[in-house]
């Protein structure tokens, strides 16, 4: 890295359970919201930004660059070009560093960048039957020939596909994520009361941090015509490791140790940065919260893909000189017990060294907190620079895996 990047603040939703407060609010809405807040807050003018960079899994078909949509909505004017990336559950992350990248090739100096994930409003969608007699019956130009395209339908036309599932299935391994935990929970004999112990660990942390109030003030409140959210709701307070325990295993119900208790959660949710160059902070007199030290993506077999923080936080290692004994607090994303679990036994068995779980997602993770999953590497960069300036502490690893075979490390600093 050469000029140091600046985070000068960051805002984020609260985390909503799919299908529950957040429903009725369309990705593209809720992310402008975010957007518009944590521009007036710093009183910037939306003319400052030279682009609008937003991370975003399941595009809708009504918002198919959400990033420009949203950056509309928002109040940025038309003359800001906007645009969306993908990187599965690293979309977030992808779009701090896409910024970086445009900094340093001096296209720009001013960046709002984030993620944002509506995992409620992912389609049912058409089988394949039903499509093709559809698309038959729109072009057809006779009685008789439409009479004949119908006389063709079954019943059975009528089974969708659903979205969420058909995202969580990995191609390249041909297995949902879930299975990809269970096979880190069989190669790292991982029991299924370790995996409820982190999880039950999880929601305790969480449950504290918002009874303390630590999340006030990176969460903007969102209010829709039903329902208002000023918290992360799908913590579950007073959560017991009996309740975790009576939860059959959902992706290998025969052998499994993988349960809903034990992942994290499907949920909604929206995470906004103001990024900039260290030089464009003093000119414009803005005091960041903090930079972003140097990053690294890798990639690993999707079948071990929970694997990646290891990988990513190598080569970020490697790149930067630093080690574990220099970092203060590290946010993992939790995927599932089983990943992370997985992940402690492999940093003790490498040359990286041991993680202290002491300073490891202080405040709880995506098992308690939720996993919307656009959202989440730009949130876990804003949760950590926040916990940083609490403590005030120096240096924080973000880290996460991303579906399909890969990870993200983000080295930060105050």
């Amino acid at each position: 890295m050469r000029e140091r990047i600046a985070i000068i603040d960051g805002l984020r939703s609260p985390i909503a359970k799919a299908n529950g407060k957040l429903a009725d609010v369309n990705a593209d809405i809720l992310g402008s919201i975010i957007a518009k807040e944590l521009v007036i807050r710093n009183n910037l003018n939306y003319e400052d930004f030279d682009e609008v960079i937003i991370g975003n899994v399941a595009n809708p078909a009504n918002s198919t660059n959400i990033a420009r949509v949203m950056a509309i909505r928002a109040g940025f004017p038309n003359t800001t070009p906007a645009y969306t990336v993908h990187r599965n559950c690293a979309s977030g992350m992808q779009s701090i560093s896409s910024a970086i990248e445009k900094i340093h090739s001096n296209q720009g100096s001013l960046y709002l960048v984030g993620g944002v994930e509506s995992m409620s409003n992912l389609p049912l969608l058409y089988s394949d039957e039903l499509r093709k007699l559809i698309t038959k019956f729109s072009y057809s130009k006779s009685t008789i020939e439409k009479l004949k395209i119908l006389s063709t339908f079954r019943p059975s036309f009528l089974k969708p596909t659903v979205g969420l599932l058909a995202g969580l299935n990995d191609p390249i391994s041909g297995k949902i994520m879930g299975l990809t935990a269970e096979n880190l929970a069989n190669e790292f004999k991982i029991s299924r009361d370790a995996q409820d112990e982190y999880a039950l660990k999880s929601h305790q942390k969480a449950q504290k941090a918002i009874e303390a109030g630590v999340f006030k003030d990176e969460i903007h409140p969102i209010m829709t015509k039903n329902a208002s959210i000023l918290d992360d709701d799908g913590v579950r307070f007073n959560q017991t490791l009996q309740s975790l325990n009576k939860l059959n295993p959902i992706f290998d119900r025969l052998s499994g140790t993988v349960t809903a208790g034990n992942s994290s959660q499907v949920s909604d949710g929206a995470c906004c940065l103001i990024v900039c160059s260290e030089s464009k902070a003093r000119e414009l007199n803005l005091e960041p919260l903090g930079f972003i030290k140097d990053y690294a993506y890798a990639g690993l077999d999707a079948n071990r893909m929970g694997l990646g923080p290891i990988y990513a936080t190598e080569k970020l290692f490697e790149k930067t000189g630093y080690s574990l004994k220099d970092v203060d607090l590290i946010e993992m994303n939790e995927a599932f017990a089983a990943q992370i679990i997985a992940n402690l036994e492999a940093f003790k068995k490498s040359n990286l060294g041991e993680i202290n779980e002491e300073i490891l997602n202080v405040n709880g993770g995506a098992i308690a907190l939720g996993h919307p999953v656009g959202m989440s590497g730009a949130r876990i960069v804003l949760t950590a620079l926040k916990e940083l300036k609490r403590r005030n502490d120096k240096l924080a690893l973000a880290t996460l895996c991303i579906g399909g075979g890969q990870g993200a490390s983000f080295l930060l600093e105050i």
